[in-house]
């Protein structure tokens, strides 16, 4: 039985989650919903799709991951099923779909089945529940719609590197205030060939010069870097608040030097 993950901005103390719920439900009681957040920032594309990027490998293949985040299609912008690294993503083009793809999807559909109202300002519970479904019940995307080529580009913050130096931006700051770089271990593997390094941190002059494996490799209280679980650089402070103590926010810049 396939997995239907929910992803959005509408928080949890409105009946907003409850609903789209309720509509999976009412059409397919057996169904498995898991929650991946409904906690991103109000209309936030980037968090949201760092958020699935990192979430979605855990599940089997075969999954649905519903994601309504400013979901108001248009011409430019329709809602679209996409069918992608054997995982299927449901919601409207606005960007999200690039934002969380490292390369070209194997399907993509523009959904023109009917949505279940005759409003269009929740359109999570009235057709991406009903999308969701049918693909749950095993049936075949091609009956969602017609298919379409691409889907609307949106560049994440792409790191800068020559020979001896990868400059990164922090793309994502979770709730414990670890800072997210858009290094990945393979770039600074590739990279630095396994050379001395310095990671300086853009405030107050701070830098790093070690990769940790856990936050207590250090002090409590010091500053180190890892690789988190998703694969990007992270700076952390242990038992402490990296973002705070550096006053850095996204889109701030951080710089690897190889010797």
């Amino acid at each position: 039985m396939a997995i239907i993950t929910l992803t959005s901005d509408w928080g949890t103390k409105d009946h907003y989650v409850a609903s789209v719920k309720a509509a999976i439900l009412k059409m397919k009681p057996d169904a498995s919903i898991v929650d991946i957040t409904h906690e991103v920032p109000h209309h936030n594309l980037m968090h949201a799709s760092f958020v699935v990027k990192c979430a979605y490998k855990m599940f089997p293949e075969g999954s649905i991951h519903v994601v309504d985040i400013l979901s108001d299609s248009s011409i430019e912008m329709p809602n679209k099923v996409v069918l992608y690294d054997g995982h299927y993503f449901i919601g409207t083009d606005n960007g999200i779909f690039a934002l969380i793809f490292d390369k070209v999807p194997e399907k993509i559909y523009e959904i023109e089945i009917a949505q279940d109202s005759g409003y269009f300002t929740f359109m999570a519970r009235d057709l991406f529940a009903k999308v969701a479904v049918y693909l749950a019940e095993g049936k075949p995307i091609e009956g969602l719609g017609k298919p379409r080529k691409d889907i609307n580009n949106m560049l994440m913050y792409q790191a800068f590197i020559d020979q001896n130096m990868i400059r990164g931006q922090v793309i994502h700051i979770d709730s414990y205030q670890n800072l997210f770089i858009n290094i990945t271990e393979n770039l600074f593997k590739e990279t630095g060939k396994g050379r001395p390094f310095k990671i300086n941190i853009r405030a107050h002059g701070y830098s790093v010069q070690k990769i940790s494996t856990s936050y207590s490799d250090v002090n409590e209280g010091e500053l180190l870097a890892l690789f988190s679980s998703g694969g990007y650089l992270q700076i952390a402070l242990n038992r402490g608040n990296a973002a705070g103590l550096l006053g850095m926010n996204i889109g701030d810049y951080v710089r690897i030097e190889f010797e």
